[in-house]
């Protein structure tokens, strides 16, 4: 039996990389895979650890017959499956989710939806501010005032002008010895960015595009590139919403640090920080300890609405 984790997923078929040769499998899964309480529109993520077989009757295809317990993974709803969600990628270091100020500018309901996405699964995060370059002197005071309100939280954050390839060179020590995932909305440049990390990129998709692409309709979900031995960046495609999955009302503001910090501190113990009297989530909210544009997030996530203005 070989061990390798899965680097491609079409829908039917994936595509791992051995973990003692670092060969390139075509493998399906052997019969139906359920994950315990979980609906799922993909059973099997990128990032996953697996066991498989070779078949002998098909050069380079083989079978999954075991799939690891995952250490972690970011989940998002199905946009495809009603009622289903989608992991969107398994077993991560961290994650380093791209945002723009400008051109376009990415949402604060996006950036704390996936913070608390990957706050409920134990995925520390970095912010990378990209498009610097197209900042005026007020954007430069704007950013560094964001990039502080989550510091404060215990959100790193890095800049860099992907295009010019400033910054690039700190993102990668970032990413020295980790599986990275690398998210964001469309348009934030995450492409440009990859490209800098990667500069042979073409060869190494092509690789694994050439396994995956043999007559077979592709929906990429994501894709583990290996940046050098031992580090890995997982792409995601373009993100336009994020629904939260699996958060219970009650639990959500356990996933934001700074109600961490207050809970059990409120007069009623099941107190949802909207309208209840005693509350100290408002009253920090109203002297200035949590941050406006945070707690309006939360009554956003807290009512179900989505997240892309």
């Amino acid at each position: 039996m070989l061990h390798g984790t899965v680097v491609k997923s079409t829908g039917s078929w994936y595509v791992v990389r051995g973990t003692e040769t670092g060969q390139l499998y075509r493998c399906r899964l052997r019969g139906k895979f359920k994950i315990k309480g979980l609906k799922v529109s993909n059973p099997l993520a990128v990032g996953d650890h697996v066991q498989f077989a070779v078949e002998a009757q098909a050069e380079g295809a083989a079978v999954i017959s075991h799939i690891a317990p995952r250490r972690n993974y970011i989940i998002r709803r199905s946009v495809h499956k009603a009622g289903h969600s989608h992991i969107v990628a398994a077993n991560l270091d961290q994650a380093l989710l791209v945002v723009t100020l400008v051109s376009p500018a990415t949402s604060f309901g996006f950036i704390d939806r996936f913070l608390v996405t990957a706050e409920a699964y134990h995925v520390p995060v970095t912010l990378l501010f990209n498009k610097t370059d197209l900042y005026d002197a007020d954007g430069f005071e704007y950013q560094a005032e964001i990039a502080g309100m989550y510091a404060s939280l215990g959100y790193p954050s890095r800049t860099c002008a992907a295009s010019k390839g400033e910054g690039v060179a700190e993102i990668d020590q970032l990413l020295d010895g980790k599986v990275s995932l690398l998210a964001g909305h469309s348009g934030v440049g995450k492409s440009t960015l990859i490209n800098a990390l990667v500069p042979d990129l073409d060869l190494k998709t092509a690789e694994i595009s050439e396994f995956s692409d043999k007559g077979v309709h592709t929906t990429t979900f994501a894709e583990m590139l290996e940046v050098r031995p031992g580090t890995f960046i997982i792409d995601t495609p373009g993100i336009k919403e994020l629904g939260l999955v699996e958060i219970p009302p009650a639990e959500l503001a356990g996933y934001f640090p700074e109600m961490r910090a207050l809970l059990n501190q409120c007069r009623y113990h099941n107190c949802q920080h909207t309208h209840e009297p005693g509350c100290v989530v408002r009253a920090a909210v109203d002297e200035g300890r949590i941050a406006l544009p945070r707690y309006d997030s939360y009554l956003s996530m807290l009512a179900g609405e989505d997240n892309r203005h």
